[in-house]
């Protein structure tokens, strides 16, 4: 694992926002205007996790329909296929 770096900011408003300014913090981990990230909030432990997200792109022929109801059935069922895994 890379060096982890504290960094201490201040919330700031940014229009009708509140925001922090982290540009070194985003750089070391590859992020650059524009890029997606996914934001994972634990509001017991008061952190904010930042990742930078993966992009997927689906096979052609594959709708992205498909892979709503696949998402859909894996929840529903996610026991039950983390069950048949153990076997």
């Amino acid at each position: 694992m890379g060096k982890v770096n504290d960094m201490e900011r201040k919330v700031t408003k940014f229009g009708n926002s509140l925001g922090i300014t982290m540009t070194d913090a985003l750089k070391q981990i590859g992020l650059e205007q524009g890029d997606t990230v996914q934001i994972d909030v634990n509001q017991a432990s008061g952190e904010i996790v930042i990742k930078k997200a993966t992009k997927v792109t689906l096979p052609e022929g594959i709708s992205a329909d498909f892979l709503d109801n696949l998402t859909e059935v894996i929840s529903e069922y996610d026991e039950t296929l983390k069950g048949l895994k153990d076997r």
